[in-house]
């Protein structure tokens, strides 16, 4: 039994300011062309479907194209809400779904049933649990004597009450942080990691399909996996690979696993170097690089008038623009000048200059300072 594993689509998603809805519409169709190819039995979306618990409409629109392009070709799909995701809103109409195939998760309220499926190799039992926190558990089992303090805890009292049958092969789709996994900067981090699942609660599971972290990652074993976002989603993704999980069951303990990477209609990078390295032609021609969404660092040591609007004539998606130069490594401390009555005004500015950049001020600027320190006592008189 074959499925195509996926997570966090964080539909409606804007980056700097840039809507991501084009991408995530092209990145969908290409999916569609991935399953139409493998041809799965079915599709697991392991939670963040919008990016927002309130998504804007356009969002809600996408998603329900895609669910309705893999409802057409009779396939199982596997949905469950994130941490991002508002379960109400998530979970609506899907016992009506349910007669199409479509399964929601709905809200979490102490149990999770398995929806059982049947092949050549015997059944397969799918559980699907939603992102949880201690506190939503925490209130279902005042009577049973359960400590409810860490999410491990939640995690593990709700596998508890799933009522698991070994013989069988299980599998868990679930949107949680799994303790040793890799974050990047476009994901949700609770303060000290407080958000931590170990990895030993699932160990009665043949596959566990993960959903939160954005880089496809497994966690301790194979069958413990994350597939990663659709799409790069923050610099700090810059050199990943993104991709979608191809997961086969065969005989119970057989599990094979690959990744089918996905392209994007415009990349993510991350560029360096000086404003004229950066624009001479060619360095960027015969290249993506200027419809890509870009990061650039200039290593000029005086700042470029009006960067931006200069290198967004080239780099047309340029989102982020950082210098890396003495003035921004160097990192002093200003503090009271003991000799400040012995010291000019215009040698108190030089110095502090120096300290804020790193650097002493040019005949030019210096002439200008003294220009207008002449000005500003004249005036004073």
């Amino acid at each position: 039994m074959k499925f195509v594993h996926m997570s966090d689509l964080h539909l409606g998603k804007r980056i700097n300011e840039y809507s991501m809805l084009d991408e995530q519409e092209y990145i969908l169709k290409e999916i569609i062309n991935i399953i139409d190819k493998e041809k799965p039995y079915g599709i697991i979306i392991a939670g963040d479907i919008y990016d927002k618990a309130v998504p804007p409409v356009e969002a809600v629109q996408l998603f329900d194209d895609f669910i309705f392009r893999l409802a057409e070709r009779k396939l199982k799909v596997f949905v469950i809400s994130g941490n991002h995701d508002s379960p109400e809103r998530v979970a609506f109409g899907s016992r009506i779904m349910d007669y199409s195939g479509i399964h929601i998760s709905k809200v979490y309220d102490g149990k999770v049933s398995a929806l059982s499926i049947d092949d050549e190799y015997g059944t397969v039992n799918i559980y699907m649990l939603p992102f949880i926190k201690p506190a939503n558990v925490r209130r279902l089992c005042d009577n049973t004597g359960e400590e409810i303090v860490t999410y491990t805890d939640a995690v593990k009292f709700a596998i508890s009450q799933m009522n698991i049958n070994s013989a069988n092969r299980n599998v868990l789709i679930t949107h949680q942080f799994v303790t040793g996994a890799q974050r990047c900067e476009s994901e949700a981090i609770s303060v000290g990691g407080s958000d931590n699942v170990d990895a030993s609660v699932f160990e009665q599971f043949d596959y566990v399909a993960l959903g939160h972290i954005h880089s496809p990652q497994i966690c301790g074993s194979d069958k413990i996996r994350y597939s990663g976002t659709p799409l790069k989603y923050s610099f700090s993704e810059a050199k990943d690979s993104k991709s979608v999980a191809v997961i086969e069951l065969a005989e119970k303990g057989n599990i094979s696993c690959k990744k089918v990477e996905l392209m994007p209609k415009h990349d993510m990078v991350e560029l360096k170097g000086t404003y004229n390295e950066l624009t001479l032609k060619p360095f960027y021609d015969n290249t993506t690089l200027q419809e890509d969404y870009t990061h650039i660092t200039l290593t000029d040591e005086e700042d470029i008038p009006d960067a931006i609007g200069k290198l967004r004539s080239i780099y047309h998606r340029l989102m982020k623009l950082d210098y890396d130069n003495k003035r921004t490594r160097f990192n002093a401390e200003i503090s009271g000048i003991s000799d400040a009555e012995s010291k000019s005004p215009l040698d108190l500015f030089s110095d502090f200059y120096m300290l804020q950049n790193n650097q002493a001020m040019s005949d030019e600027q210096t002439e200008f300072m003294k220009s207008l320190i002449e000005n500003i006592w004249e005036e004073a008189r």
